[in-house]
């Protein structure tokens, strides 16, 4: 039987906190459509923690930060993988299911960090830095992961880095999450000049103000944000880690210094804590949407592939990094 616009409507008691009663018509639609093509296609949608509430809640299957959907996407038995954030996630999925048709609903959802660094420019450092391993952020193209020695996230970056038992590595193409990492450990890390154009923006300045006016308010901040940011904040950590912290600290007052949609997904599950919204958009992750979620699944677009040469070494370094 086809799902009815009874099933959008009992779904917005999920995000009627976020989501205007005036703008919640404008979504049912598209989500029947979404919950009907999913049961009939055997598909899963797979939402980063930075898409918007009507996606985040009310028709993804998996949500998480880039780790735990690289780590979910293995386990997926669905014959269709669509992918709500940006293109190299919905490659990574890809790389970890090869047989699956794995969807991207709008192919101009790239990354400023992934734009930042090509396989060329790695094979030129391992010139520059012979026998230093290569740590690559997943924040980048399987033709980048495929030149490098293993992956990470900003969940596990530290635990990665040392686990290569060596005195050095290259780690890209973050800059700031290199040198946040680097304050860490005793590893020497050798950095490239990439940064994410949402984290970057964020200042020292910014906090002092925040608690200028939030008194008392916690501050967390996303290991992309620079280093000046993170010794200001209270806390640092990846979307899943701050998520966490949340749950577990309960802050009466709490700001996070990461995407705007992260405070709006997390607040839904805290409605007893007051979350401050300093809002750098992510213009990326906004270019996935309901109705082009719905277009995917109706016309199987944009099918995402990678040559098998390139895809052969991209997943060895990604299973490395989930064998830590």
């Amino acid at each position: 039987m086809p799902i009815t616009s009874a099933h959008a409507a009992a779904l917005y008691d999920r995000v009627r906190s976020v989501i205007p009663p005036i703008e919640w018509p404008a979504f049912t639609d598209d989500i029947d459509a979404i919950l009907d093509l999913k049961r009939r296609r055997n598909a899963v949608i797979l939402a980063h923690n930075y898409q918007t509430p009507e996606i985040f809640h009310c028709v993804a299957d998996i949500v998480g930060d880039s780790l735990a959907l690289a780590r979910k996407a293995m386990a997926v038995e669905a014959d269709v993988i669509v992918l709500a954030g940006v293109h190299f996630m919905a490659e990574t999925a890809k790389l970890l299911n090869p047989q699956k048709t794995v969807l991207i609903p709008d192919l101009r959802a790239g990354c400023s960090l992934a734009d930042s660094i090509t396989a060329e420019d790695i094979r030129l450092l391992r010139q520059r830095y012979p026998g230093v391993p290569v740590v690559t952020y997943v924040n980048t193209s399987a033709e980048v992961k495929a030149e490098s020695d293993i992956c990470c996230t900003s969940g596990n970056a530290k635990a990665v880095v040392e686990s290569l038992g060596v005195p050095q590595v290259i780690m890209l193409p973050d800059e700031y999450l290199a040198e946040n990492i680097a304050a860490q450990t005793d590893v020497q890390i050798i950095a490239w000049k990439g940064h994410c154009e949402v984290h970057e923006r964020f200042t020292p300045a910014d906090i002092r103000q925040l608690r200028e006016d939030h008194p008392g308010v916690t501050v967390l901040a996303h290991p992309e944000c620079p280093p000046e940011v993170v010794a200001e904040a209270d806390f640092s950590g990846s979307t899943a880690a701050m998520s966490d912290y949340v749950g577990s600290k309960k802050p009466s007052r709490v700001v996070l210094m990461t995407e705007c949609s992260m405070s709006d997904n997390v607040a839904l599950a805290h409605p007893e804590i007051e979350f401050i919204r300093p809002c750098n958009l992510c213009p990326h992750m906004k270019r996935i949407t309901l109705a082009n979620i719905r277009i995917a699944l109706e016309e199987n677009q944009h099918v995402v592939t990678i040559a098998p040469e390139i895809a052969q070494r991209a997943r060895l370094a990604v299973e490395r990094m989930l064998a830590i």
